[in-house]
């Protein structure tokens, strides 16, 4: 039976999604914010997510609503669902991805193992804070922040100063840790629940540069499956949930962020998984038995292509790129260059780590 997908939101994660949505028979149709974004090459319309009766008009004409980001408004999607709309994942999960102090209140009733943390509405309550945890901390904004944004590392509360008239704060105890991990599962709305091997990604100015599946084993990187599936039940999440995580240099893990969607931590998985997280995503909210998640090679590493060569010219540099190794992967999202802007990524995998590692790299590296 033929279904149809809508996609809230015109990103690359959307763009994504359609080659799946092709070879599972599914269509899929994309509400974008303007014109020429990302996923603009499927079937879309142009409109604002934050109009109740744009997105109510958008949802009539499918069988599902999922989305590319969680910026939706939660009158927005409570409307959707009042109206009898599917909406994968609903706003009851979507509430904890888009409010970092429901997230961190929510995860501690669940037992799962956090930084210490505070709800702060001033900065006196933020200064002691910070001389309770080596007078350093990290300050962030509950809603909107991402890549880095709505991120300070603090030593004074003076320094959060301007970021009180928005509201109360999160602050977060200064982690020190070994590595930064990601854990992707996919949940349907029946309950089964699969989840990929636990990757380890590098950040570069706060946003991810690399990711190295699977990750070297460790007794937190063994621990995170249990971790990201105790959160994927106690949210009620639907589809892809990517769980943000430190292993810190005592030993602990400890979850940083969530992400209810797929994430750039799966990207790896279009070539390197048995089922990669676009397609695991749309099984998800069709409540379709989910796909293996097991990994094909030894190895897969993929890169992001950050900003794009400083004369914008992306075309003059695909034959180098192609040609640096044959068989890397490029992925390009329909972007144009801008600093620290994603705009594709690289995949490679093998036997050997360090060959891999040169592959991807000697691809990502024409576009700089």
């Amino acid at each position: 039976m033929a279904r149809t997908v809508g996609v809230v939101g015109g990103g690359q994660l959307a763009r994504m999604m359609l080659p799946p949505a092709v070879a599972l028979g599914v269509e899929l149709r994309v509400l974008a914010e303007t014109e020429g974004s990302s996923a603009g090459i499927a079937p879309h319309v142009v409109g604002d997510y934050t109009d109740v009766e744009t997105v109510l008009a958008f949802a009539r004409e499918v069988d599902v609503v999922t989305f590319d980001h969680e910026h939706v408004p939660q009158p927005v999607l409570e409307r959707l669902v009042a109206e009898g709309v599917a909406v994968h994942p609903g706003p009851h999960a979507l509430q904890f991805a888009q409010d970092k102090l429901r997230m961190r209140e929510r995860l501690g009733e669940l037992g799962v193992p956090m930084p210490d943390w505070a709800r702060v509405e001033d900065q006196e309550q933020l200064q002691a804070f910070l001389d309770d945890h080596g007078g350093r901390g990290v300050v962030k904004t509950p809603r909107g922040g991402y890549d880095g944004k709505g991120v300070r590392v603090v030593s004074s509360a003076s320094e959060a100063a301007d970021w009180f008239d928005r509201g109360a704060l999160l602050v977060e105890e200064l982690v020190s840790f070994q590595r930064e991990l990601a854990q992707l599962v996919a949940r349907r709305p029946s309950g089964e629940i699969a989840a990929w091997p636990v990757v380890e990604t590098v950040q570069l100015n706060g946003v991810c540069a690399e990711v190295f599946a699977p990750a070297s084993p460790s007794l937190a990187a063994s621990a995170a499956d249990e971790v990201a599936r105790t959160i994927a039940d106690g949210l009620d999440v639907t589809g892809v949930l990517a769980v943000e995580l430190f292993e810190a240099e005592d030993g602990r893990l400890l979850v940083n962020e969530l992400a209810m969607r797929p994430h750039n931590s799966g990207h790896w998985s279009i070539e390197g998984s048995e089922t990669s997280q676009f397609e695991q995503h749309l099984r998800a909210v069709l409540d379709l038995p989910l796909g293996s998640t097991m990994a094909r090679s030894p190895h897969t590493v993929m890169i992001n292509v950050l900003g794009g060569p400083a004369d914008g010219d992306l075309d003059g540099r695909y034959p180098a790129a192609l040609a640096a190794s044959r068989d890397a992967k490029l992925h390009l999202y329909g972007k144009s260059p801008r600093p620290g802007r994603k705009i594709g990524h690289v995949t490679a995998w093998g036997d050997d780590l360090d060959d891999v590692v040169y592959r991807a790299r000697a691809v990502s590296a024409h576009f700089e």
